[in-house]
């Protein structure tokens, strides 16, 4: 096996394999397991988990959380990432004073069955929202709803759904089109990007990891969550949403660089939304965390669109026939918009994952 291949093993090809894997390297460089069962099954009856594997002294002042899974069937990349990590032989070099916990598969369900959302139908990534507070309003998104997941992929609906699109694009403009479906919704469920009524599984777990970990107990937390589906293929994007001006995001680009970018100020290539992780983990952990969301890069936009329209629309109708043709056909193309199944792309992605942990620890060493 050459160089490529090996470093490209790190990669699976659905979830069960993905946890196979993470739990034989956890169980080879010498770390601590801990596992966080779904209720749910994966489309062969599988049993569904989010596992975690602590790595350094367990009272460790500065801690390295690693996410892998947020979005699902982005835990391809995400997975590969965490388990090529734990081959490379970082960890022999770990510094005394960091510890580091790798969260493998935060959302499990969305994983298994090639979905961007959880099992409640829920994008993770629109959930850490107060939802003790008023929902935030999303007016563009009202509009286009039933255009967005139409109630056909064929015929004359269809058609008027994708001309109701087109159209609100030339009224308002691409960036004001990308906010409307994107920055997130609370009032239709079975839509896209739906953040929720009430807190999900995947959200319930992270905290409860955050808790048994004893995180907010910790000096620094530097949370690295890995994402696919944005950007220039193959280009990994450092995003930090934390509140504007906050120690947060100043201590985020003191440790990754001026390169991390602030959705917030129009710097990256994704739009402001509602509910994103790293405004939960600063609501948690107030000052002492740092998050930045790793995006890699792969087809463009509009094949995102219909990759998640047909897959809403798909799991709108009812029960999912795994084996069905259509059922192959919609999970292929979600899977390659958000995993390209290329050692190409593979390649370069490692190669920033790599060099993202190894900035995250060395700042932490250094306080």
């Amino acid at each position: 096996m050459d160089v490529l291949q090996s470093v490209c093993s790190s990669f699976a090809v659905d979830h069960a394999a993905a946890r196979r894997k993470f739990a034989d390297a956890v169980a080879e460089s010498g770390g601590r397991l801990r596992s966080y069962r779904n209720p749910n099954r994966g489309p062969h009856g599988e049993e569904l988990a989010t596992d975690t594997a602590w790595y350094g002294a367990p009272d460790a002042p500065s801690v390295l959380v690693a996410i892998s899974g947020t979005h699902g069937a982005e835990g391809f990349c995400g997975s590969g990432c965490q388990v090529d990590w734990l081959r490379s032989g970082a960890l022999r070099s770990l510094p005394e004073p960091v510890a580091v916990l790798l969260v493998h598969a935060i959302n499990p369900h969305g994983f298994a069955w090639i979905r961007r959302v959880t099992e409640e139908g829920c994008d993770l990534d629109r959930n850490y929202i107060d939802f003790s507070r008023p929902l935030p309003e999303n007016p563009g998104y009202d509009e286009l709803a039933d255009a967005f997941v139409p109630v056909a992929l064929t015929g004359p609906d269809f058609e008027a759904a994708e001309e109701r699109i087109r159209a609100y694009r030339e009224e308002h403009g691409l960036h004001a089109a990308l906010v409307a479906r994107a920055a997130g919704q609370y009032r239709h469920p079975g839509g896209l990007f739906y953040g929720g009524t009430g807190p999900t599984w995947s959200r319930r777990t992270l905290e409860a990891i955050i808790a048994d970990e004893n995180l907010a107990g910790r000096r620094l937390v530097a949370v690295v969550d890995y994402h696919t589906g944005l950007g220039p293929y193959g280009h990994g994007e450092l995003m930090s949403d934390h509140t504007l001006g906050s120690i947060n995001v100043r201590r985020a680009k003191e440790w990754w660089g001026e390169g991390v970018t602030q959705p917030q100020l129009g710097t990256s290539a994704s739009v402001p939304k509602h509910g994103l992780g790293e405004i939960g983990w600063e609501r948690m952990l107030g000052e002492r965390v740092s998050f930045v969301a790793l995006e890699f890069g792969t087809y463009p936009l509009e094949s995102a669109r219909i990759a998640l329209r047909d897959d809403h629309w798909l799991h709108n109708r009812g029960p999912v026939d795994w084996d069905a043709p259509e059922t192959r056909r919609i999970k292929a193309a979600l899977r390659r918009q958000f995993y390209p199944d290329t050692d190409e792309w593979r390649e370069m992605v490692l190669w920033r994952s790599r060099m993202v942990m190894r900035q995250g620890i060395a700042a932490l060493a250094k306080g």
